[in-house]
């Protein structure tokens, strides 16, 4: 594989292979694997895909998984209740909630109502205000695997200048959290930035999470910059790409991730990640 290439499907299995070997080990410790469930609202392709997959991954290191498809005209507070009833279960040390939900259900109120000690996808308020504290909890999982990449590759991150690309509560800001606790100088871009090519320009590290095919042009990009690319976008062609012009750009940085492949399987390796660390917690 090309150099200059992360490979996340790698560093992903690299760090699933520690993930089961601990699972084994506390399975002979305690009788007991993590248990993770999955609650899918509706219909949704790219949903249903990734659903499927977490649940073979959960599978191959040896965490227990059940997942709960309930149908798009769900009403908003039996999906209250089915939190409930997973926030009391025993067996089940992780609370996935698979977004988008449709839109008669409100997902802040959804979100806030898992057990903090189960948000394995750190999206509740707790474990984000944790995470801007500084304070060990459960980390989203995408930025989460991006500050996991950087390390497998010893890619310095103290003292660059970080800028994220997109400002959402499950990538963008987070992202921007992991960096400056590695002592980045980080900046957040998003539709509002001015000038925004000039300051990207200055970037050592860019995180591209706007959901735009193709927007970050190798003009835009520091020569020898590390560049990771979060977006996965369907070309009309039926080509997945990214936020970034990965065939103009990779010529002009050190590194990059390339789509797919790079930063989508460490997704769900920080879920089991995550779990896992529930699991631990609950048998200490």
């Amino acid at each position: 594989m090309d150099k200059k290439i992360i490979d996340g499907k790698l560093v992903s299995e690299k760090i699933r292979g520690q993930i089961k070997d601990h699972v084994d080990e506390l399975k002979n410790q305690t009788s007991a694997v993590p248990g993770l469930a999955a609650v899918l609202v509706g219909e949704d392709g790219p949903s249903q895909i990734y659903v499927r997959n977490k649940r073979k991954a959960c599978e191959n290191v040896g965490i227990y998984s059940e997942e709960h498809k309930l149908p798009e005209n769900t009403t908003e507070n039996h999906l209250l209740s089915l939190i409930n009833k997973l926030n009391n279960q025993e067996n089940i040390n992780g609370i996935l909630i698979q977004l988008p939900l449709p839109d008669h259900i409100d997902e802040t109120k959804i979100l806030n109502s898992v057990n903090p000690d189960k948000d394995v996808d750190g999206f509740h308020p707790v474990n984000a205000g944790n995470l801007f504290e500084g304070k060990p909890s459960f980390i989203a999982c995408t930025p989460h695997g991006i500050i996991k990449m950087l390390e497998h590759y010893d890619l310095e991150i103290e003292g660059k200048n970080a800028v994220v690309l997109g400002r959402s509560n499950i990538v963008g800001k987070p992202a921007s959290m992991l960096l400056l606790q590695k002592n980045a100088t980080v900046t957040i871009c998003h539709s509002r930035t001015k000038n925004l090519e000039s300051v990207l320009k200055e970037a050592d590290i860019v995180v591209a999470a706007i959901g735009r095919a193709n927007f970050v042009k190798s003009s835009m990009v520091k020569e020898g910059a590390v560049v990771i690319d979060v977006g996965i976008n369907r070309l009309d062609s039926g080509k997945l790409v990214g936020d970034v012009d990965y065939e103009n750009v990779i010529s002009k940085c050190s590194m990059i991730t390339p789509v797919p492949g790079g930063v989508g399987p460490m997704t769900i390796t920080m879920l089991l990640w995550n779990t896992l660390e529930s699991f631990k917690k609950s048998i200490a």
